[in-house]
């Protein structure tokens, strides 16, 4: 179990010149404390523009720099290479880039000005361009993998379901916090370990990339109510999961300020569909 990825990702002196900032790197290192929680492997690509213009050389476009027969030659032979390692182990999980390189981009790339167009461009770069049956992600998409799963944890049945949508998400390597595995699941509560688990669900809310709601039942539990208010707020991406068929009106699923504030899916597939951009496996069709 590997993914492909840009060099630059494990070696960021790889990059040209002045374009790696702070959060790039945090990013890079996001992306590689999710490949080392779910052990997978991250198989560097070669760099075409270190071995074309060399380690210092400063950021330009493909048009300005590269756009020769010479470098083409080089992307064929470096093409051959990552075939092979394909060939030998089987196709990748992803291809793991980083968007407005020329050479590495996923959904963007400095293509250059052309035909009065803009210097980036939309699409992949024209390494990466090379492999286009093969997923790509870019580290900005790939390093939004905490997820925090607000739910209902007062049955054995709740607690069971919620621990079949973790099981699910973990198995498209989503770090789930589940608020129940946190010690969040007995009415003997003192004051002291109130105050302890509303802290470190409240941390975890604040790590997290996205939220995952269970909205069953009669009315939404107002905890997991309160907790998707407080990602909303603080701009964070709701999907909340409703398999119940009652309705709250006419046009709604759920309580209105839920329902606007979040994405509501009916199923765990619809659920994984939602997630799908942030996923390292497709989902099911």
């Amino acid at each position: 179990m590997y993914v492909l990825c840009s060099p630059c990702i494990l070696k960021p002196a790889l990059r040209a010149k002045g374009i790696t900032k702070p959060a790039d790197l945090v990013l890079f290192e996001r992306c590689t404390e999710r490949c080392k929680r779910f052990g997978i492997e991250m198989v560097p690509l070669p760099c075409p523009e270190t071995l074309y213009l060399g380690p210092d050389r400063k950021p330009g476009t493909f048009l300005e720099r590269l756009n020769t027969p010479a470098f083409a030659s080089l992307m064929d032979k470096l093409e051959l290479q990552v075939q092979d390692i394909i060939d030998e182990r089987g196709p990748p999980l992803c291809i793991l880039g980083v968007n407005s390189s020329p050479t590495c981009g996923v959904t963007s790339t400095y293509y250059g000005s052309e035909d009065k167009q803009p210097p980036k461009r939309t699409g992949r770069g024209v390494f990466i361009a090379r492999f286009p049956t093969i997923r790509a992600m870019d580290v900005m998409t790939f390093s939004q993998y905490h997820v925090y799963l607000a739910a209902p944890l007062f049955s054995e049945a709740e607690r069971a379901y919620n621990l079949s949508i973790a099981g699910h998400l973990r198995n498209n390597f989503f770090d789930v916090y589940l608020p129940q595995e946190a010690g969040d699941d007995s009415p003997a509560r003192n004051k002291e370990e109130q105050v302890r688990i509303f802290s470190e669900n409240l941390k975890a809310l604040e790590n997290a990339d996205i939220i995952v709601a269970i909205i069953d039942g009669a009315d939404a539990d107002s905890g997991t109510a309160w907790e998707m208010g407080y990602a909303y707020a603080h701009n964070k991406p709701v999907i909340a999961v409703r398999t119940d068929f009652r309705k709250a009106g006419m046009h709604e699923q759920v309580n209105l300020m839920l329902e606007q504030s979040s994405t509501v899916v009916t199923s765990r597939e619809d659920l994984m569909r939602e997630l799908a951009p942030f996923s390292v496996r497709k989902p099911s069709p």
